[in-house]
């Protein structure tokens, strides 16, 4: 028969990968209100996520070397530098919309996380190359 604590210590690592798939969630809806343009009063606060989430999951997967708290401080202040840097790319080239920008961060986003893919790849690649 499990006790509490060995209940608690069970369902600990199913937590996480459920709240990361809400945050995914969260963030897709956010943005596809907006690049669809719709007017519900969760565009906002969902857009904002997407745009502080996205970038700093990517960046997150870049970085192996610092411990878990210093990674997610350097990929928030990493996202969070990513906005300002496509607002004010897209700006000073007379490109800005919503939209636009939206699609930078997430391309951007993207490309991160294939280098993060492809890295890890990588080295399990040479890694496993190494045991044989």
């Amino acid at each position: 028969m499990q006790t509490l604590s060995d209940r608690q210590h069970s369902t600990r690592g199913t937590v996480w990968p459920l709240l990361a798939g809400a945050a995914a969630g969260v963030g897709g809806l956010g943005a596809v209100l907006a690049l669809t343009g719709s007017a519900s009063p969760l565009r906002a606060p969902f857009t904002l996520f997407f745009l502080l989430a996205a970038p700093a999951a990517a960046i997150a997967a870049v970085l192996t070397g610092p411990d878990p708290l210093s990674r997610w401080v350097i990929a928030v202040a990493g996202a969070i530098a990513v906005d300002v840097l496509v607002a004010q790319s897209m700006l000073a080239l007379r490109l800005w919309s919503a939209r636009g920008g939206i699609t930078v961060v997430a391309g951007l986003s993207a490309v991160l996380f294939l280098y993060a893919t492809l890295r890890r790849r990588r080295e399990h690649t040479a890694a496993r190359s190494r045991i044989l």
